[in-house]
């Protein structure tokens, strides 16, 4: 393996690391400060809104100048945004650091493109976007363990460790990376315009149906991750160390259900429409049983969301990229669009509901996930309709 191809996976995995290790201890650093679940989460939100808006610039940029010195910049606003983070007196000093991580915040999609950059061929791509994969799942695993260990020490720790891990991140990129785009667009228009994937989701009417559903989705599971630790803390009275050993439990169950289980059983034993039909009424039945106030029941709960979700990002995927046929690079931007977007929108509703009850949140998303499922049923219908019009066999179990 090259070096620069080892640089690109330390860049994802500190970076998957990173947010592992700030978000069980978060809410309760935030939480210091003197402010109430709509400021935690409006956090999240306004780091999404930045990373929403600065997106089409920094592909174009990458595109026009060479995906070193954009990703370079990146992981330093990412250092930076740490250190104002860690190191803040007031609210608007920890706004401050989120909004210097999101107004560049790069790191992932352009470390992905770095990877197919160097890649051989079309075989080696896959390879390098299924490795992507299996580390954001394994720094998803470690992350959260080592946040709500050092969490337990110090509410300020894991940010400043976080700020220190991207900082030597950036000066190995900047020392070891070559330039991997050889085919610079110097003429290139740089895309200022954040809202033009969406205008392009609007557009496809084929596709529709599935980005309104994949957008449901985006902001039911973001309302809960958003609030996730926050309710551990009010409701059952757990720290930072328990949210962190919560978040590896997932973790694992995430990549234990990606890697393995998908291919050897779901896929095996459900067509994929049905089966996204199936994963999202149990995802929804998470969210209520997540809503009771008893412990057993929410960790039950929280164990169906999380083994449906992760169901439910394979298939929903596969179905929209299967339908984008040569336009897949406009869908995946699409759909990075959408979901940036209801990463803004689900925390901010998130954080209002909390404070009229705490358990309102997991109940907003049930009924986000309703109508999803209503679209997702819909959509199904039509096209078993239409492969019927055409006596052609459906593809679909009904």
């Amino acid at each position: 393996m090259s070096k620069a191809k080892i640089v690109i996976i330390l860049t994802i995995l500190i970076d998957v690391l990173g947010i592992g290790i700030v978000i069980p201890v978060l809410p309760f650093y935030v939480k210091s400060f003197g402010a109430g679940p709509v400021a935690i989460t409006m956090l999240t939100a306004i780091f999404s809104l930045f990373a929403f808006l600065s997106a089409p610039f920094l592909g174009s940029l990458s595109d026009k100048i060479g995906r070193k010195p954009v990703l370079i910049a990146s992981i330093v606003s990412t250092a930076l945004g740490w250190f104002v983070f860690a190191g803040a007196r007031n609210l608007l000093m920890l706004f401050i650091g989120r909004i210097i991580d999101g107004a560049a915040a790069g790191n992932y999609p352009i470390a992905q493109s770095y990877l197919m950059d160097i890649s051989k061929d079309k075989k080696e791509q896959a390879e390098n976007i299924g490795l992507t994969g299996a580390i954001f799942g394994i720094g998803f695993i470690i992350g959260p363990a080592i946040g709500g260990v050092l969490g337990g020490l110090s509410h300020t720790l894991p940010f400043w460790v976080a700020g220190v891990m991207a900082t030597i991140n950036a000066l190995l990129a900047y020392f070891i990376l070559p330039e991997s785009n050889t085919d610079l667009e110097k003429e290139k228009h740089l895309s200022l315009n954040p809202f033009l994937p969406i205008k392009n989701a609007l557009n496809n009417k084929v596709l529709l149906p599935a980005f309104l559903s994949w957008f449901l989705f985006g902001i039911a599971v973001s309302m809960q991750q958003s609030i996730f630790s926050l309710y551990l803390g009010d409701v059952y009275g757990y720290g930072a160390f328990v949210a962190g050993l919560f978040m590896t439990g997932i973790g694992v169950v995430l990549f234990i259900n990606q890697a393995f289980l998908i291919k050897r059983f779901w896929l095996k034993r459900f067509k994929e429409l049905d089966l996204e039909i199936l994963m999202m009424a149990v995802l929804i039945v998470g969210f209520i049983l997540m809503s009771f106030n008893n412990f057993s029941i929410f960790v039950f709960g929280l164990f169906l969301l999380v083994a449906s979700q992760s169901v439910l990002r394979v298939v929903m995927n596969s179905k929209i990229i299967g339908g984008a046929g040569s336009k897949k690079g406009e869908v995946l931007g699409i759909m990075s669009a959408i979901t940036s977007l209801s990463i803004i929108i689900g925390p901010s509703i998130a954080g209002l509901v909390y404070t009229i009850q705490n358990y309102l949140p997991f109940v907003a998303s049930s009924i986000l996930g309703l109508i999803a499922l209503a679209v997702i049923w819909s959509d199904r219908k039509k096209l078993i309709k239409m492969q019927m019009d055409q006596n052609a066999p459906p593809e679909f179990g009904i």
